[in-house]
């Protein structure tokens, strides 16, 4: 049902852009108190929509797999941020909650992508 191979290239993205902004608030902390949420919930989006997208066989599956990758891939970086003391403990679930959800609607535009490529768009 889920292709484990999509899922983990999928994955593998979004953990690299996440830590890379979980590093990038750390030396910069205007990127941590503006952009840490919005960042992580738009990476882990957008590793959704990269599995919905090379999947491509239903709404339903497509959403959990991109569910599966927002959600595997903040949860490296929330903890990187946490040691690293930009972000407090207790965002640990919040944080990863969020990120489960967004990528589970990235997962469903994934699956729009794939529709429109198919048909020539």
């Amino acid at each position: 049902m889920i292709d484990a191979r999509i899922l983990q290239r999928a994955a593998i993205v979004g953990t690299i852009l996440q830590v890379a902004l979980a590093l990038i608030g750390h030396f910069f902390p205007w990127v941590a108190d503006n952009l840490f949420m919005f960042g992580r919930m738009m990476i882990s989006a957008t590793a959704g929509y990269l599995y919905g997208m090379d999947f491509g066989r239903g709404y339903a599956v497509s959403a959990l797999g991109g569910t599966i990758a927002g959600g595997l891939c903040v949860v490296p970086a929330l903890a990187l941020s946490i040691l690293l003391g930009e972000t407090p403990a207790s965002m640990m679930a919040i944080g990863t909650g969020i990120s489960i959800l967004t990528g589970g609607v990235g997962g469903a535009f994934g699956q729009i992508a794939a529709i429109m490529r198919k048909l020539g768009f």
